[in-house]
């Protein structure tokens, strides 16, 4: 996979870095990013994330909160993975910035307090709130 990004990224004249980090490219200024990384769909972490967000998607659309998941062995998974260095055999939840910045990574399922006030206390979102 990695081979076939780095020839396709030749070929447009962009590095494998840029390539893989392209995954999360379109949200940078406009959205935050929580990617769900799992081996598989099955993964009990996963599904507890999953119910998490469902619970809190009031609070999710106020922050502006995309989610994205890198499930399994696909091309897709893999690229997420890359652009922000995951492994692919365990459960991570990274939180994304709107500035395109891994903010936090976490091995298990991230409560919506948590995922909140880290959320509130980064700098972009402290301007939207005084809006």
């Amino acid at each position: 996979m990695r081979l076939g990004l780095m020839i396709g990224a030749t070929l447009l004249g962009i590095g494998a870095a840029e390539a893989a980090e392209d995954a999360l490219a379109r949200y940078r200024g406009v959205s935050r990013v929580l990617v769900l990384s799992a081996p598989d769909a099955a993964d009990p972490n996963l599904a507890a994330q999953r119910a998490i967000l469902a619970k809190a998607a009031p609070g999710v659309r106020e922050r502006d909160l995309v989610t994205l998941e890198a499930i399994g062995d696909t091309p897709e998974a893999h690229r997420l993975r890359g652009a922000l260095g995951l492994p692919g055999g365990t459960f991570r939840v990274v939180l994304v910035g709107k500035d395109g910045g891994a903010k936090r990574t976490d091995s298990s399922p991230l409560a919506a307090g948590a995922l909140f006030d880290t959320i509130d206390a980064m700098p972009m979102r402290r301007d939207e709130r005084r809006r």
